[in-house]
């Protein structure tokens, strides 16, 4: 379980395919961190761009990790490369402040940056996401975007066929995570909030 609160962006140092039959069935990872790694052992768990992976390996500064084919195919990490910068988060632990909301790490689907719109103080990010997503996101509720959590501030009409939500960047989140440089088009990882989705589920059991 994690907060959404970036500790520290990392480095992909370099992606390693392993195929079966001429397919890929997952990928190593081995990722450079600092402060993600303090207190770190093998068989923790480290939150990547919003993707919750188990650490199978640490030398130093530097941490490996494998990835099935599933993960690649539903999330924006089958699409990294070599010194690409990801979000890196540690598990929580009992005494973890709840800085952000619930997330688990099990990324719901891949949206995209539609426009970016520079503020003052902050900047209005604009997200594309999978119309099945949509009834999950409301104004004022939290969604996880690659492994940030952040608070919604408006979202298209319900009828609306290619849905959007938007998020305030303020500018700590801008500095310290890499939604600070991700250009329109980009995909992003998205969390949708947990709670909506046992809601639903329990009401479709009562109906």
């Amino acid at each position: 379980m994690f907060t959404g609160i970036v500790e520290e962006v990392g480095t992909l140092l370099d992606r390693e395919d392993l195929e079966e039959g001429g397919e890929v069935t997952a990928a190593r990872l081995r990722i450079r961190a600092r402060k993600a790694l303090e207190g770190v052992a093998l068989g923790d768990s480290i939150s990547v761009k919003g993707v919750c992976l188990t650490v199978t390996a640490v030398d130093g500064d530097v941490w490996a990790t494998d990835v099935m084919a599933e993960t690649l195919r539903r999330s924006s990490l089958g699409a990294l490369a070599d010194g690409d910068p990801v979000n890196l988060e540690r598990a929580v632990t009992p005494h973890t402040r709840l800085g952000g909301h619930l997330v688990q790490g099990h990324v719901d689907g891949v949206g995209t940056v539609r426009a970016r719109t520079p503020g003052e103080h902050w900047e209005v990010v604009r997200i594309a996401l999978p119309p099945e997503l949509a009834r999950y996101v409301v104004e004022k509720g939290s969604i996880a975007v690659d492994g940030v959590s952040l608070t919604v501030s408006a979202v298209s009409a319900v009828d609306d066929p290619e849905p959007w939500f938007e998020v305030s960047l303020i500018p700590t989140t801008l500095r310290e995570t890499t939604l600070g440089a991700v250009p329109p088009g980009s995909p992003v990882n998205l969390e949708v909030d947990v709670i909506a989705k046992y809601v639903e589920r329990l009401l479709g059991a009562r109906s």
